[in-house]
């Protein structure tokens, strides 16, 4: 199978359910622009453009289930037909609009330009019994960059000093083991007891390991793990919008935990927003910068460990992680 079919018959998350309610809703999909809405049949994804004179439907509205086009009124069902065109007298014209995947899983609309077998892939504890929020957000910087930044554990001492990491200068020996296979690679981390950053403090417990994944086509995901089970994990489904935007729907997950869970997952959506807006302005300065002459790559460090495998990964290629698993020790 090419790349490209790949990618067709693959699921990305593109907004969260809440978002479509009664108006269209347009996004950006792969660079094209396309409008959501709820239609008769459910959840509809259709080509963002009227083609009579090419207005945006999304700036439309909802009749009956369908989408009116705000110029001369044409209708669209959410198959993508024209089924009204207001003076016509006669035989309705076939005229279309070209149709996407689109279907709702768990609060999230997800779409595709192919037709996928499988189900959506939701987040890494679906199925168990946990505690979700969902979240999205919108970054100036490329799929690789902002996956990477999520898996990096090193930047939060700087970015996030006090919030995920403790204001002191002590580190502890880690352990980092990779490995990878097809449309996959993680790094599992152990030696670090606990982070001391406010997050941690209030929502984590003593810590036995923690996992980074990357899943193609743009799934970073964190696990904590505590000595008694899971403490946090977050999945985050990234799609590049645009040549410079990078559009995320995610989850953020904690433990069931009867009042505690509740009040934990209460917490946790505010303080992960607070690190999410850290990461948009150090991402953002990047981008911004890197638009200078002369033109250069980001240099891959030694504790860049991910980065060449999500490479490949994101170009439908093994990562390097799947034919030779690394180990590393490095201080956090």
């Amino acid at each position: 199978m090419s790349e490209r079919q790949k990618r067709k018959d693959h699921w990305q998350a593109v907004a969260l359910s809440g978002d479509i309610r009664g108006k269209p809703k347009r996004i950006l999909f792969d660079g094209q622009p396309l409008v959501l809405f709820r239609s008769a049949q459910g959840i509809a994804a259709l080509f963002d453009r009227c083609p009579h004179r090419l207005v945006e439907l999304s700036t439309g509205k909802l009749v009956g289930g369908e989408i009116e086009c705000p110029y001369h009124g044409w209708r669209y069902d959410g198959e993508g037909r024209c089924t009204a065109i207001p003076g016509h007298v006669g035989e309705m014209p076939h005229y279309r609009v070209r149709r996407f995947g689109a279907v709702e899983r768990d609060g999230v609309v997800f779409v595709s330009s192919g037709t996928p077998e499988a189900e959506p892939y939701l987040h890494c504890m679906q199925g168990k019994n946990v505690v979700v929020r969902r979240v999205r957000s919108s970054t100036q910087s490329t799929v690789i960059d902002a996956a990477e930044n999520i898996l990096d554990a090193t930047h939060t001492h700087f970015t996030h000093k006090g919030l995920l990491r403790g204001l002191g200068s002590k580190r502890h020996l880690v352990r980092v083991e990779v490995t990878g296979g097809e449309g996959w690679v993680e790094a599992c981390y152990t030696g670090e007891d606990r982070q001391q950053g406010l997050i941690s403090r209030l929502l984590e417990g003593e810590r036995a390991k923690t996992i980074g994944r990357f899943r193609y086509p743009g799934i970073a995901e964190l696990v904590y793990w505590g000595k008694d089970g899971l403490a946090l994990a977050t999945t985050f489904h990234l799609r590049q919008a645009d040549e410079r935007t990078v559009e995320g729907v995610g989850w953020l997950i904690g433990p069931r935990q009867g009042w505690l869970g509740g009040i934990k997952a209460l917490a946790f959506k505010p303080l992960f927003n607070i690190a999410l807006r850290q990461d948009r302005r150090v991402l953002k300065s990047a981008s911004d910068n890197a638009r200078f002459a002369p033109p250069a790559l980001p240099v891959i460090g030694p504790l860049d460990f991910l980065r060449r495998d999500i490479a490949a990964i994101i170009a439908g290629e093994l990562p390097p992680a799947a034919e030779e698993p690394r180990v590393h020790q490095i201080e956090l």
